[in-house]
């Protein structure tokens, strides 16, 4: 189950990141993914029938709200996780690898209490 979870986290972050430079196609996510184009489409049918996504006539892919939803949380995620671990004096490549891995992870709980830790240090995220 958690496996799912960091695909479908990873697919919807890189859609909503790639949407901000213009539209998302398939070939798009399986370049950066640097997997086949029929792994993707397997993917996507997926994400359709969770209701992550949609797609137009012309395979544009679109977040629906509980996509958008998804992305921005894991993206907030992730940007928090990066600001502490570089607070901490990891250096930046290995932040980056490492929050992506723990975004997936990481508890409610402990994201709050995190998220309050770097308020209270006043860490800019």
């Amino acid at each position: 189950m958690k496996r799912k979870m960091t695909r479908r986290e990873d697919y919807l972050k890189l859609i909503h990141t790639l949407s901000k430079k213009g539209e998302v196609h398939g070939a798009d996510l399986a370049d950066e993914l640097d997997v086949k184009r029929p792994t993707v489409c397997v993917y996507l049918k997926r994400l359709i029938e969770c209701g992550d996504i949609t797609m137009d006539e012309h395979h544009c892919i679109h977040l629906t709200e509980q996509g958008l939803a998804i992305a921005e949380s894991t993206l907030d995620k992730h940007g928090m996780l990066f600001a502490l671990l570089q607070d901490l004096g990891v250096p930046s490549a290995v932040a980056t690898e490492d929050a992506c891995a723990i975004e997936h992870s990481i508890s409610p709980e402990t994201y709050s209490a995190l998220k309050q830790l770097l308020s209270d240090r006043q860490i800019n995220l």
